[in-house]
């Protein structure tokens, strides 16, 4: 038997690809309708074509205790994908109301938060403002573990549609033509994937015995790609080489004070990836799994072909 599921975020960013990939792959799908909607035209639309394809809505709001309770007790699975990113919402700490309705309803046989990033616990060394991310995903985690939830906690690394599309570059989301920004010599191993992936691998990992009480790392072997090495697939395609010129690590960290707390955040981020190397510097041990090396049969999108919808 296929566990049922609840989708909380459903409509979001990533949240509308763990609906689809559920549906896809024939669980029974809840996906929570907050009251809290409004007149949000958009994500009422979103349901409702949720609706169409076979999800079930379920009335909900973290303001009532109780109808959490409620939703989640249909289900064996929940997943959340409440956003944790400054420049959308970020509201990752809403989910300890949701551990204590997955506490109390005590029913759930597996739990996967708002995570989706970089690993949390590998980053207590980040820098501020933007170690807020992980020390928020750490409050949650501690929540579910006190409350002893069985959970999977998924890396997913960098989503290709803001890291690969525009060739790492800060503020833009489309690939430029003629000049390229390298951060440092361009040689940090960094992970892109496909946010359809992201969501086809997480749901893969639901009734998977592997990852009960573990962290999912999303490192498909031919994503793993040095800013150069993603630079030169575009070139490739484009038929031309782009002018580059290299940042160091002190003249990309010197402006951040002068920056709004947002960009702090992201300026953050992008040090630990691209400069320090933080998805790829270290062996996922005995409490993490590898995506690609579990669910081969996972066709996962390469980066040359992701690239070509951008020409």
């Amino acid at each position: 038997m296929k566990s049922k599921v609840l989708v909380v975020g459903g409509t979001g960013y990533l949240g509308k690809r763990i609906v689809k990939a559920c549906l896809e792959e024939g669980h029974e799908t809840y996906v929570i309708q907050r009251a809290e909607i409004g007149l949000d035209v958009e994500k009422l639309q979103i349901l409702q074509s949720f609706k169409r394809q076979g999800a079930r809505l379920v009335p909900a709001s973290f303001s009532d205790h109780r109808s959490l309770v409620d939703a989640v007790k249909r289900v064996d699975v929940v997943i959340c994908t409440m956003s944790g990113v400054h420049f959308r919402s970020h509201n990752l700490l809403v989910q300890l109301k949701l551990v204590e309705a997955i506490k109390e309803a005590g029913n759930v046989k597996r739990f996967l938060p708002s995570e989706f990033g970089m690993d949390p616990a590998l980053m207590g060394h980040a820098m501020e403002p933007g170690r807020v991310t992980f020390d928020e995903k750490m409050k949650v985690r501690k929540a579910i573990e006190d409350a002893n939830i069985p959970y999977t906690y998924v890396s997913a690394n960098c989503f290709a549609a803001y890291f690969a599309g525009n060739l790492s570059q800060m503020g833009t989301l489309l690939p430029p033509t003629d000049k390229v920004l390298l951060y440092g010599n361009g040689n940090v191993k960094v992970v892109y994937v496909d946010e359809d992936d992201v969501a086809r691998y997480t749901i893969k990992t639901i009734d998977d015995p592997r990852t009960l009480n573990k962290t999912l790392y999303l490192r498909p072997p031919e994503n793993i790609l040095t800013q150069r090495e993603l630079i030169h697939k575009w070139e490739t395609l484009l038929g031309k080489q782009l002018e580059k010129s290299t940042i160091s690590q002190q003249d990309f960290l010197s402006p951040i004070r002068d920056l709004d707390y947002a960009q702090q955040v992201g300026i953050g981020h992008f040090y630990h990836i691209f400069y320090e190397g933080c998805l790829t510097n270290f062996e996922i041990g005995d409490k993490g799994e590898e995506a690609s090396e579990l669910y081969p049969e996972v066709k996962y999108t390469r980066m040359d072909e992701y690239l070509k919808i951008y020409l």
